[in-house]
């Protein structure tokens, strides 16, 4: 009796992979699917109507219509908007270095193996979580021109003259990133101290073997380690400091004058206060355009320096 070989159909035993195939990607698109609507209606077409409504002019009363680039061409004539980009390339310049090196610093002293460093670590990252209003309020009443501490504090030391800080047009912008720094630094202090956790002991070791100093060990190697950490930490400040609103809006709102306006706050007035939708849109399109070509920049240098 002759034994008759049967082969499978072509395909057969692919069909049931496909199905599994086809059954994990559905299960997967099902979990990212709510996240991903929620970012399409609430940001991506908002982001994109405001591009929209940025060569239009609208009220939110009448029709949009359409005008080309006169939103443009009113902000190169614009006062306000040549303030608030000055005041927000003013206050990227200080917040951006001095809580990069005040986080690092922090990082630092806090890498060790000390009795209630958890303790310190908490206190120092505690002001990132705390409530922004409340941050504000407290810092203006500690520099307070006439009963505030600092200005206590400096008196007592020697200064004449003490400056008024948030009620001056001179000092309100230091002051604000002063407080800016103080709230931001714990969060940024987080990634360094991970970024500094992974760099091995054995290099240290190797340079202390070879003589180098404390200051040749952390120019050698831990800011070349930390180049990542680094470079993540200054995109992140970078967006963050050009796009900031909240704590200039509750400690100064602005003022004096107009010592610490903002792009992001003069937005908020032309759109919301004003209800020019459309120029306010023109403003919001040049901050973006202005943040995005800052980060290219950042990754172009970071990629030349580590190619």
């Amino acid at each position: 009796m002759a034994h008759v070989m049967t082969h499978p159909a072509p395909g057969g035993s692919q069909a049931p992979r496909r199905r599994r195939a086809w059954r994990d990607t559905l299960i997967g698109w099902s979990f990212i699917l709510p996240n991903f609507l929620g970012f399409a209606l609430f940001t991506l077409v908002p982001v994109l109507a405001a591009f929209a409504l940025a060569f239009m002019e609208w009220d939110s009363a009448n029709d949009p219509e359409w005008v080309g680039l006169e939103n443009f061409a009113r902000l190169w004539n614009d006062e306000n908007f040549h303030v608030a980009l000055r005041n927000t390339i003013y206050y990227s310049a200080g917040h951006i270095p001095l809580t990069l090196a005040a986080a690092l610093g922090l990082a630092m002293a806090l890498n060790r193996r000390l009795r209630g460093v958890e303790f310190f670590r908490t206190a120092a990252f505690f002001p990132y979580v705390t409530s922004l209003v409340a941050v504000a309020v407290v810092w203006n009443m500690l520099f307070n021109p006439t009963a505030g501490p600092v200005n206590l504090f400096l008196e007592a030391i020697g200064v004449q003259d003490p400056p008024r800080w948030v009620a001056s047009t001179d000092w309100a912008m230091p002051a604000v990133i002063a407080t800016s720094v103080w709230r931001d630094m714990g969060y940024y202090m987080v990634l360094y101290l991970a970024g500094l956790q992974t760099i091995p002991k054995e290099y240290y070791e190797a340079a202390m073997v070879d003589g180098a100093n404390a200051w040749q060990r952390f120019w050698r190697i831990t800011l070349p380690s930390l180049r990542p950490t680094t470079f993540f930490v200054l995109v992140m400040l970078t967006i963050q400091s050009f796009k900031v609103l909240d704590l200039i809006v509750v400690m100064t709102d602005g003022g004096p004058g107009r010592s610490t306006l903002v792009l992001a706050q003069l937005i908020f007035r032309e759109g919301i206060r004003e209800g020019e939708f459309g120029y306010s849109s023109a403003i919001a399109l040049v901050l973006f355009l202005l943040v995005f070509t800052v980060t290219v920049v950042q990754f172009r240098i970071n990629e030349r320096r580590s190619s």
